[in-house]
């Protein structure tokens, strides 16, 4: 009789269902919520939460929201940047004409409001694509608090470094297959840094959605996953998708990701 195979490790959950393992709390007196934005920021400089409810810098947790509710909307007065604890949010510009035009998609552990921190009024507009939770940061409190804090900071100018980064991406001039290849590895990257699965996860926004924001056709989307999936990249089923063959997903998108 062949010895019994070692369990493997515990399969993540796919997004954006939730687990134990992923689900955003609300922490306790001494530890942050699983998905704040700053607690590695402020815990290095060796401050827990109690610590940061002396210095009122007050965290106020909202939602749910539900799909196609507002966080925010463009010219609302700015107060506060919020991390996303639970679902999706896309924030997005409406021109002159009336189009749309996609920034971007939002997911657990990231922040929204930073591109506010110029001025007094939000810049674009957010809103919940499916069912949203949020931790609101009043910014003048946690500007207070970046005074003492030097990694925190640090930590701010770090997320609007990143923020700048991926606005551009899409700005080169790359093929539709690099683009789609290093939107999915990138929502890959961003999922499994929060605990999700790498490889299985639901696209949350539609794929008008997803073509607006890489600047391309909504056919052109369709086109470029079918093909995906013909050459045995991926499986889609609706709006669920399996990585099959991450390297080669991966190495399609370096053009892009450039990491």
């Amino acid at each position: 009789m062949s010895p019994s195979r070692p369990p493997g490790p515990p399969a993540r959950t796919v997004f954006p269902r939730t687990s134990p393992a992923v689900l955003a709390d609300d922490g306790d007196a001494l530890t942050f919520c699983t998905t704040c934005a700053f607690s590695q920021a402020c815990l290095s400089e060796g401050m827990d939460k109690s610590a940061l409810m002396d210095l009122h810098v007050l965290v106020e947790h909202v939602g749910p929201l539900h799909a196609g509710e507002h966080v925010f909307r463009e010219g609302d007065p700015f107060t506060a940047i919020a991390a996303v604890r639970a679902g999706t949010v896309k924030t997005y510009q409406v021109d002159r004409n009336g189009h749309e035009q996609v920034l971007g998609f939002h997911l657990p552990g990231e922040v929204i409001g930073l591109n506010a921190i110029h001025g007094d009024r939000y810049p674009c507009n957010a809103i919940a694509l499916d069912t949203v939770m949020l931790c609101r940061f009043s910014f003048p409190r946690i500007a207070t608090l970046a005074q003492r804090l030097p990694n925190l900071q640090q930590h701010l100018f770090r997320l609007m470094s990143h923020d700048i980064g991926v606005a551009s991406l899409f700005a080169r001039d790359n093929s539709a297959d690099e683009r789609m290849a290093a939107f999915l590895i990138g929502l890959s990257r961003r999922l499994a840094a929060r605990g999700f699965s790498p490889r299985r996860f639901q696209l949350t926004m539609s794929r008008t959605d997803i073509a607006n924001y890489l600047r391309q056709a909504p056919e052109t989307v369709s086109r470029v996953l079918r093909r995906f999936e013909q050459d045995g990249l991926l499986h889609i089923k609706q709006r669920d998708v399996e990585i099959v063959d991450l390297p080669r997903l991966e190495a399609l998108a370096l053009a892009v990701l450039r990491s």
